[in-house]
């Protein structure tokens, strides 16, 4: 009999790629498990950042329009049952030792990872829970995703596309785009967030190739535009960050699709024949999300607040939203992240607003060493302090200035952790 912590060891110690693509290996898991013909409605999202925000907009404003929404998302940032969620409530650990426990024992004749088996419990617990509806978050790319082997979603979505996982997913946006639009089905709508032209052109390249032929009025390609974009910022979004104003939207694109489509399914959305009623169920639901880790103030006094941002593209939106928020303002930056990233430009992107850095190395084998990154940093002209542990972190922030932890996911979940432990949270 497995306790939670096996269980979980179990999982986290779990390869991370697999000998075969996560498509192929879900197909099986899921035809031995009586998932492969599951009927659960379901929003897929894709993307290289803004995943996560757009599935937590998503999840906020279908539970708003009365379903019971099961949500998968990764990684998580202090609990593993952040990944599994239904309106907003976290899988309990008596749940995930039941149904990882149950996963570890099962032989489906080929090696899962620590992510599918986060997704085949997430899958299970849907079901057994009865949710409505279901917004799944991709792990890595999308066309050999594991998540691409639950089905034809609803709608699709696919956020923004930078340079991430180029080993994996190619060396070009247009490479990268296509991995993306591997999600794209035959009579699936896909609401698409404004692109490099050549993530743009791919994605719609391979929209028309599927759809070919296809009855437009059920399969359609929604670009968010400016105007799609201006129209949230009248919104009062709980989630700072001039970036989240266009994750909003095509969050809201997509409930807009996936409503109308499922008017006639589910009882509780026979009110939303009033456009009026519609509008004010999308807007409640923006207003109502919460997203930790995304630009989170964990202290106003001394100011600390922590983003996600692990990625060329994340950390220009993040210094973005730093200078929009707080003009002329010198950040103190405390930074970690892991060697496979393109760290020189996440460091290129904070110089101009940056009073100093601090460095850390998160603790995993993927990790950049602390020396490194601050040795890279005060060759740059910056001063840049090695810290070895989180209360070195701690102890290093700035009480006269704005203090910002970024680079890693993993890094801002250890964060809050430790955080929470010295002010015994």
């Amino acid at each position: 009999m497995y306790t939670y912590d096996e269980v979980m060891d179990k999982i986290n110690t779990a390869r991370r790629f697999g000998k075969l693509p996560g498509a192929e290996v879900m197909q099986r898991v899921m035809e031995q498990l009586g998932l492969k013909n599951q009927t659960i409605p379901y929003i897929h999202v894709a993307g290289t950042n803004g995943k996560g925000s757009v599935c937590a907009f998503l999840s906020s404003i279908l539970q708003e329009a009365g379903l019971s929404v099961g949500t998968f998302t990764s990684p998580h940032l202090v609990d593993f049952e952040e990944r599994i969620q239904i309106n907003g409530e976290m899988i309990s650990k008596e749940e995930s030792l039941r149904l990882g426990a149950f996963l570890l024992e099962e032989d489906f004749g080929v090696e899962l990872t620590m992510f599918d088996y986060c997704l085949a419990m997430a899958l299970l617990y849907f079901r057994e829970q009865k949710v409505d509806v279901m917004v799944i978050e991709t792990g890595l790319g999308g066309r050999l995703d594991s998540t691409n082997a639950i089905g034809i979603p609803q709608v699709c979505v696919i956020t923004k596309i930078g340079f991430d996982h180029m080993a994996i997913l190619g060396n070009t946006l247009e490479e990268i785009a296509s991995e993306k639009a591997g999600i794209i089905k035959k009579g699936c709508s896909v609401v698409v967030e404004q692109q490099e032209k050549e993530a743009a052109d791919t994605i719609q390249r391979r929209f028309r190739q599927i759809n070919h032929g296809f009855d437009d009025t059920i399969a359609k390609l929604y670009m968010v535009t400016d105007e799609d974009i201006y129209y949230t910022k009248k919104i009062k979004l709980q989630l700072p960050g001039v970036h989240q104003w266009e994750n909003a939207a095509a969050a809201m694109m997509a409930a807009d699709i996936f409503l109308e489509k499922s008017k006639s399914q589910f009882s509780c959305l026979t009110r939303l024949s009033s456009r009026k009623e519609k509008k004010e169920i999308l807007r409640t639901g923006l207003e109502n999300t919460i997203w930790p880790g995304r630009m989170e103030l964990i202290s106003r006094e001394p100011f600390f607040m922590v983003d996600g941002a692990h990625n060329g593209h994340g950390v220009e939106a993040l210094c973005k939203s730093l200078k929009a928020l707080y003009p002329g303002e010198k950040f103190v930056f405390f930074m970690a992240v892991m060697a496979d990233k393109d760290y020189e430009q996440m460091v290129e992107q904070m110089l101009p607003i940056a009073k100093c850095f601090y460095t850390f190395t998160p603790d995993s084998s993927r990790a950049l060493q602390n020396t490194k990154l601050a040795e890279y940093i005060n060759r740059r002209g910056v001063k840049a302090f090695v810290c070895e542990s989180y209360e070195d972190i701690f102890q290093g922030l700035d009480l006269n200035a704005k203090n910002v932890a970024f680079g890693s996911l993993y890094f801002i979940g250890d964060i809050k952790i430790h955080w929470r432990k010295q002010v015994k949270v």
